[in-house]
């Protein structure tokens, strides 16, 4: 069994607390990851369970609490293997709602897909997906260590340095268009994102508070 499915196995059972209580297993996943601002177990949190077994294994990992966002990690594969991430289409094929979790093998009329998720009735289990929901398997790599620039960096700035920034958000997969050099709007929008996601205040600024909240996303 891969050091992955080790850890993801070893979670099987944990479960939402019904009420006003919140089970701080599940709620850590989202803090280790940098999604901060999950602080309750009743946020969809498939895509933060894989993210948080994925961190651990030292694999590359999405920093979005989106099932789909993992159709961006990774390799894509036909053939999957145990412990490779499967993604599955929810409510609609075309929409944004999905599922996803580690892949353990098809039901023998390969009709259907086991997969160890998190959030799979309210809890980490192994259950069976319909395989027409599939949209597709991905086989995680190991994750590389990014350096960021130093220094306070804002809107209107340009150089090497916000090419260096630009790469590393780009790494930990926020949106800031092509790495040019310019700190415009869709760099200042993705910051701020960055900045509410990790509970700092959305000033769009680049500084040592950022940062080490992005350093910890990327080379955890």
């Amino acid at each position: 069994m891969s050091e992955l499915l080790k850890i993801a196995t070893s979670q099987l059972g944990q479960k939402e607390i019904s009420g006003p209580e919140d089970n701080p297993t599940i709620v850590n996943y989202a803090k280790e990851i940098g999604l901060s601002w999950i602080n309750d177990d009743e946020t969809p949190w498939c895509s933060v369970f894989v993210g948080w077994c994925a961190l651990k294994a030292g694999l590359s990992y999405s920093k979005s609490a989106l099932a789909r966002s993992w159709l961006h990690i990774g390799t894509p594969v036909n053939v999957p293997e145990p412990g490779d991430v499967v993604v599955f289409w929810r409510e609609s094929l075309l929409g944004t709602s999905g599922h996803v979790g580690f892949f353990m093998g098809y039901s023998q009329d390969l009709k259907r897909i086991y997969c160890l998720g998190g959030n799979q009735g309210n809890q980490v289990s192994i259950s069976a997906q319909s395989a027409e929901r599939l949209l597709g398997f991905r086989r995680l790599a190991k994750s590389t260590i990014i350096s960021l620039p130093e220094g306070v960096l804002r809107k209107g700035d340009t150089g090497e340095k916000v090419v260096q920034l630009q790469d590393a958000m780009k790494a930990a997969n926020y949106e800031v268009g092509t790495s040019d050099g310019v700190f415009g709007a869709k760099m200042d929008a993705a910051i701020k994102l960055l900045q509410a996601n990790g509970g700092l205040k959305a000033d769009g600024v680049y500084g040592p508070k950022t940062k080490n909240l992005l350093n910890t996303i990327l080379n955890a």
